[in-house]
């Protein structure tokens, strides 16, 4: 069996409230998603690559280049049906994870639909349900974070992260946690802050913080490195960690305790395992990091989350966190204070609406076997 057909949408979809970071502010998204059919099912998958290059140098245009004139090509002149196959073969092509995770989600899913399993069970997952953290954005003011902070707590999140940026650090973690003193909070730069900075980050060590995240620049293991030697508090690598490659030089180097993962980063489920694994075998705690994404990718993060080393609360908020309607139905919500329980159905085990998909869409390419 091989697939047959490929379907690529690029989607914007409005946020309920803007997200700002060390990079901007945003008050949409825009993303790829990538539909594969094989005998009568449909496998689904979201590539991540936002619109500007600035958490990568992905975009949503070179993402769909890669797709249209290189990956896709490949799936059908290779046969590839399985995930395995797809990311040995994709290999070839240098970079581009972000357009490789989306296409190889997609046969992750189909392949879940095939076997007659929730995706989570063909990982091999553990949990049920996931703990949830909840990501600040930058806020017009410290009180606006605050009150944000405090809404999010009573719905019941477990974990919060925020945003912080120079000039956007201390302040705003004393005055969250003035407010609430014994939460479980860390903060993310996004490699917003250079070494000379080093003064700025030292001082979130009197928070009590469970993680730094990201603080210098992705290709900079060695000032993060050496920003760790200094620090109490954990250091977690995000941006940095591209490959089982990259995720092994930044623990031989004491670059950081902790390791994001994220799916979309690494190229996909294949990659993301074998980081998980290193980790794992190396006492190094990963959790599962967010993109914002529509419920599809949300979906696809709340299954790789079920694995055994995901050990704290990942960033999986409900969809309603960002989007008034997700693409999916049923949306995706807290279970419980705190949780949020995995699709049980086949795959990823949600159901994309195809009226919602098609007003979001701005952009549609069907690509067939010949």
């Amino acid at each position: 069996m091989a697939v047959e057909r490929i379907e690529l949408d690029l989607l914007r979809l409005p946020y309920v409230h803007f997200f700002e970071t060390s990079f901007g502010r945003a008050c949409d998204r825009t993303f790829i998603i990538v539909r594969v059919f094989e005998e009568g099912l449909c496998g689904w998958g979201e590539c991540v690559a936002e619109e500007a290059p600035l958490y990568s140098g992905e975009t949503t245009v070179t993402a769909w280049h890669l797709l249209e004139d290189f990956l896709i090509p490949l799936v059908f002149a290779k046969g590839i049906a399985v995930p395995g196959d797809f990311a040995r073969e994709a290999a070839v092509f240098r970079g581009n994870r972000m357009a490789k995770a989306g296409l190889e989600l997609a046969l992750w899913d189909l392949e879940a639909r095939k076997r007659g399993l929730p995706l989570h069970k063909l990982y091999g997952g553990v949990r049920l349900e996931i703990p949830a953290g909840v990501s600040c954005g930058i806020e017009d003011s410290i009180d606006d974070l605050v009150a944000r902070v405090g809404a999010y707590l009573g719905e019941g999140y477990r974990r919060i992260k925020l945003k912080v940026k120079p000039g956007w650090d201390a302040a705003a973690c004393q005055a969250v946690r003035r407010a609430y003193p014994d939460i479980m909070l860390q903060v993310d730069a996004n490699g917003g802050y250079v070494p000379d900075q080093a003064e700025r980050l030292k001082a979130l060590d009197a928070f009590g913080l469970l993680m730094i995240e990201q603080p210098f620049a992705p290709y900079d293991l060695w000032e993060h490195h050496k920003l760790q030697r200094d620090l109490a508090t954990p250091l977690c690598l995000d941006e940095s960690i591209l490959s089982l490659a990259t995720a092994r030089a930044a623990i031989e180097m004491g670059s950081c305790r902790i390791i994001n993962i994220k799916v979309g980063r690494v190229g996909g489920a294949v990659e993301m395992r074998k980081i998980h694994d290193y980790c794992e075998a190396h006492d190094i705690p990963v959790w599962c990091g967010g993109m914002l994404e529509s419920g599809i990718g949300r979906a696809h993060n709340l299954h790789i989350a079920t694995l055994p080393d995901f050990k704290y609360p990942a960033d999986l908020s409900a969809s309603r966190r960002y989007y008034e309607e997700d693409i999916i139905e049923p949306f995706i919500e807290l279970s419980g204070p705190g949780l949020i329980r995995v699709p049980d159905g086949l795959g990823i085990g949600v159901n994309p609406v195809e009226a919602r998909i098609r007003k979001a869409s701005v952009r549609h390419q069907v690509f067939e076997r010949s």
